[in-house]
């Protein structure tokens, strides 16, 4: 398998992305944001598409779409009820724009096609440099607002009376999910993000109720996954997205029969 050059990278791409994923998404899960996972995914297919029909790369606006709608979902609201008003709003703004795109350049459908369900079997060693990049800014980003960002997440009310800036992490937040969520959709696409960043993340709140061992125990069953993913789809010809998606829920639901046999 790993004779092949595009094996090799697809591997490197996919544990970049997955680590990046599975990380995020724990504090995804944690705050009760999965929806706005789900709406970014959406944002991205948007971006890219429109992208593509201006000529520019679709990476490009997958990134540049779903860090302007991050952003603008963090900042206005940060009360559960605000926020899912702002998020169905972009989502809704988003598939709209996106039917727009697809109306004018028809000629995309192969590209379309490789956005909605991923290709990480075609990304290059530069996509795989600049995945690698955005990954580490992503990273470093997430641990300059980790304390506020957890403290906000456990205890908002209290977190704002001690002068932590709710919107500012939660702004923050959303736009490193936007570049975890724009990296998912070269693996798995923009349908199946919730494939890497909130099943493992779910799965492993489920298995471990520490913080930092639940956030590396979900990057690891992030990482194990599309490796896993990208291994069986090698031997069988099988779609890599569609393992990789077995693979979460099978241990998604193992979770949930180890929790109920904990308690």
């Amino acid at each position: 398998m790993f004779d092949y050059d595009f094996m090799r990278t697809a591997f490197a791409a996919a544990g970049v992305a997955a680590v990046l994923a599975g990380t995020v998404g724990f504090f995804l899960v944690l705050r009760g944001q999965t929806f706005a996972g789900h709406a970014l995914s959406h944002v991205g297919f948007t971006g890219a598409t429109g992208a593509v029909l201006f000529g520019l790369s679709p990476l490009a606006g997958l990134v540049g779409f779903t860090l302007v709608a991050g952003i603008a979902m963090g900042l206005f609201g940060e009360k559960l009820a605000e926020r899912d008003v702002a998020i169905g709003m972009m989502l809704s703004l988003a598939l709209g724009l996106g039917l727009l795109f697809l109306h004018f350049y028809t000629s995309a459908a192969t590209q379309a096609t490789a956005l909605l369900f991923g290709n990480v079997l075609g990304v290059d060693s530069s996509a795989l440099l600049t995945l690698l990049l955005m990954a580490a800014a992503s990273l470093v980003a997430l641990a300059f607002i980790g304390r506020p960002l957890v403290f906000a997440s456990l205890q908002s009310e209290l977190a704002e009376a001690r002068g932590v800036p709710l919107r500012f992490v939660a702004a923050a937040f959303l736009a490193i999910v936007a570049v975890a969520t724009a990296e998912c959709a070269q693996i798995v696409g923009v349908l199946l993000v919730f494939t890497l960043m909130v099943g493992p993340a779910a799965a492993a709140q489920n298995f471990s109720r520490g913080l930092a061992g639940g956030v590396a125990l979900s990057a690891g069953l992030a990482l194990a996954e599309a490796w896993g993913g990208l291994t069986l789809a090698f031997y069988t010809d099988w779609p890599t997205s569609f393992w990789i998606t077995a693979l979460s829920g099978l241990v998604y639901f193992a979770s949930l029969v180890a929790r109920r046999l904990a308690s």
